[in-house]
């Protein structure tokens, strides 16, 4: 059953895809080509962006002390996009601004408690002074 599902996602996606982009293409006429272009080009250029960054963002992360699974994960989101905005189709184009527009998670540091602080006063003692 599941191969089956799987199977028909992946068929079923195109052919919808196709069916909307006909019906869109008699409705806008040829406004829709530029469209198609344009989200392309974007589309690539975030891949392309996301594989140039992600050394960079590593590093940031690793400096920072931040997760390097969420460095990732922002990093395969915009893979995700761009690989739907190359993909043609009005509908992965919905689903990669969906993408794009979710907020990012926010990182929170562990904070040092309170409690690892000790107070204390100190002083120098000189080895000469010791001996005295």
């Amino acid at each position: 059953m599941r191969n089956f599902l799987i199977l028909f996602i992946l068929l079923g996606f195109p052919a919808l895809e196709i069916y909307v982009l006909a019906k869109l293409a008699g409705t806008v006429g040829w406004w829709l080509l530029p469209w198609l272009l344009a989200s392309a080009i974007v589309g690539g250029w975030l891949v392309r962006d996301a594989g140039t960054m992600l050394p960079l963002r590593l590093f940031g992360a690793l400096q920072s002390g931040h997760s390097l699974s969420f460095s990732l994960l922002i990093g395969f989101r915009n893979v995700l996009a761009g690989l739907l905005l190359i993909f043609p189709g009005i509908i992965s184009d919905f689903l990669a601004l969906i993408l794009l527009l979710l907020p990012h998670p926010k990182v929170t540091m562990p904070s040092a408690a309170n409690d690892d602080v000790i107070d204390g006063e100190w002083t120098r003692v000189n080895e000469h002074d010791k001996l005295r």
